[in-house]
């Protein structure tokens, strides 16, 4: 019974598939479909066509409420303040409170609620 057992040996080498772990570069794409067959949730942001006509709609009502807003703001600027724009002064409109004086760096407009609430804006000199 002298049976002769040869026996071999190879070299196992680990190749990652992963290109983000050192795989091949070109089996990206190939994981990123199979990872988008495979999901089965669904994004809540998405946007659908039936949100881009709505969006669309809601973009169009909002730039025209926009442009008669202006509108309504130039009317009430020129009549308040005519053609030549803003002169020095307390204006007042409402619960607001607008103050217009010379500062060093500009003209200073510094407008006041009735609530406590103020905002100040520096318009340059020319």
């Amino acid at each position: 019974m002298g049976a002769a057992f040869s026996a071999s040996a190879q070299s196992m080498v680990y190749k990652p598939i992963n290109p983000a772990f050192g795989g091949d570069s070109y089996n990206y794409t190939w994981l990123f479909t199979s990872a988008q067959a495979q999901d089965k949730t669904k994004d809540p942001n998405a946007v659908t066509s039936a949100s881009r006509e709505k969006d669309a709609l809601q973009n169009f009502q909002s730039t025209l409420n926009s442009q008669l807003l202006n509108t309504l703001a130039r009317t009430l600027y020129t009549s308040q303040f005519g053609e030549d724009g803003l002169k020095e002064g307390i204006y007042q409109f409402g619960d607001l409170t607008v103050d217009v004086a010379p500062g060093t760096e500009g003209l200073i407009i510094r407008i006041t609620d009735g609530k406590g609430g103020e905002t100040s804006v520096t318009v340059p000199y020319y």
